[in-house]
């Protein structure tokens, strides 16, 4: 088929495009702005634009389809002609659906905790060579692409909740149609979208009524909104409530204590716990056993970006993650704080997204710092501008957070100065973003801080 991507330069597009070439597919694409990673995954493949832009002229009756990223707007020029020439045009969630409908469809969603319960997922069933299709938000260790489509029986699909295209404002995962789902909890998120608790609460609500006929939800039994929302299970519906896998941490490591024995970890925290249980509880739906799932899970490093280890020295480690919203940033300290707990903690958080640029949204993250023993928050006057938010100060923002000793700083290369005069003996370093604190390159700082 030839086929052509609308905003093919976003995360999951551009990983889109790739398997459309591994599966021999003729594959354009077009954007107005495409960075690393994928322009140069692109590049390798042959799948780079050659030039940045919109270009009309590309879409001919030649296209059997066209596939809309959600980064081009609702009067993009390529979009108006494929619309004129009645090209079906497809969201990359409707367009994987169509390629999955005839398989058992495993769909991970929630507020927090997706990626990496998607890539414990992944990872038991390439450990026990199962044949699988997949589409990941991040990239995984073993893994050359984020998604694969193929003739495999099973696909393991992570559900975005964001909305589906610029012309299709559903959210991604309703598009699915799970017979096997995971709601990892529901904390409100994208404000720009769903701008009141309840509406994203709703989105939840329909994803469960999405759900096929005789589905197994597996959902966190101590979300009081999950609670609420599966008062009235819908009929048919085999809806279980799952809680962390027990565990104690020995010597800075995390050890599963199971009736099975005792397992160690390379990961921590207690939402990874929950996150354990969770895809523990899907591989069983689709024919694994407990004790394989538990096996395979040995060998589990995480997702990128996802409490991944940046430098170490022997008496410090420094840590990325992506957590942002409040929920997220909270989970996070405390993992790191519970893990180790004889050394201090610097976590810094950078304000990036619509969301925590928000003032009506900044009130969410009170407290959420406070277990950190020294807490900065970074954001760009650059970013709320992009963004078209209004300004907001640093008096703000330290209100908002309500931690005793929070530090605002807006320029990037001041916070680095800051971290440079610390003294990181006994001390964690923790940077959590769904961004890149203004283009640092978070691996080479912290190995240059935490170097001896």
């Amino acid at each position: 088929m030839n086929i052509h991507l609308i905003a093919t330069g976003g995360s999951a597009m551009h990983n889109l495009a790739i398997a459309l070439y591994y599966n021999h597919h003729t594959v354009t694409g077009s954007d107005d702005e495409i960075y690393d990673p994928a322009r140069s995954r692109l590049a390798e493949k042959g799948l780079l634009p050659k030039e940045m832009g919109w270009f009309p002229e590309k879409i001919t009756k030649k296209l059997d389809v066209v596939i809309l990223g959600m980064h081009a707007r609702p009067d993009n020029p390529e979009l108006k002609k494929a619309k004129e020439l009645g090209i079906p045009i497809y969201s990359y969630p409707e367009y994987l659906f169509n390629h999955a409908k005839d398989k058992k469809r495993l769909v991970i969603a929630g507020s927090h905790g997706k990626t990496t319960t998607t890539a414990m997922i992944m990872h038991a069933l390439k450990f026990h060579k199962y044949d699988y299709d997949f589409l990941v938000g991040a990239q995984l260790e073993g893994f050359d692409n984020m998604v694969r489509l193929s003739d495999a029986p099973l696909i393991v699909i992570e559900g975005d909740e964001y909305l589906s295209s610029p012309i299709d404002r559903r959210p991604k995962f309703l598009h699915y149609k799970p017979h096997i789902a995971i709601i990892t909890g529901v904390a409100w998120d994208h404000i720009n979208v769903f701008p009141t608790f309840e509406n994203y609460v709703e989105q939840f609500e329909l994803f469960i009524k999405s759900l096929e006929p005789s589905a197994d939800l597996y959902y966190y039994k101590q979300d009081q909104h999950l609670s609420k929302l599966l008062n009235e299970i819908p009929e048919n519906l085999n809806a279980i409530a799952y809680e962390a896998f027990p565990a104690q941490i020995k010597e800075g490591q995390t050890f599963l204590q199971l009736e099975e024995g005792e397992f160690p970890l390379q990961i921590f925290g207690q939402h990874n716990l929950e996150n354990l249980q969770a895809a523990c509880l899907a591989c069983e739906s689709v024919g694994m056993t407990r004790m394989e799932f538990l096996t395979a899970l040995a060998s589990f490093t995480g997702a990128a970006k996802r409490m991944q280890t940046l430098a170490t020295n022997t008496k410090s480690i420094a840590f990325q993650d992506f957590a942002h919203a409040p929920s997220k940033v909270k989970a996070t300290i405390k993992a790191v704080k519970s893990q180790f707990g004889k050394q201090k903690l610097c976590a810094c958080l950078e304000l990036h997204t619509f969301s925590s640029l928000n003032k009506d949204f900044l009130p969410l993250y009170k407290e959420a710092m406070n277990a950190a023993d020294e807490a900065y928050v970074f954001f760009a006057d650059h970013t709320l501008e992009m963004k078209k938010l209004p300004p907001i100060s640093k008096e703000e923002v330290q209100e908002a957070f309500a931690h005793p000793n929070l530090q605002v700083i807006k320029d990037n290369e001041l916070l680095l100065q800051e971290l440079r005069t610390k003294n990181w003996e006994d001390k964690n370093l923790l940077m959590m973003s769904s961004g890149t604190f203004g283009g640092f390159d978070l691996k080479a700082i912290a190995k240059e801080l935490l170097s001896e």
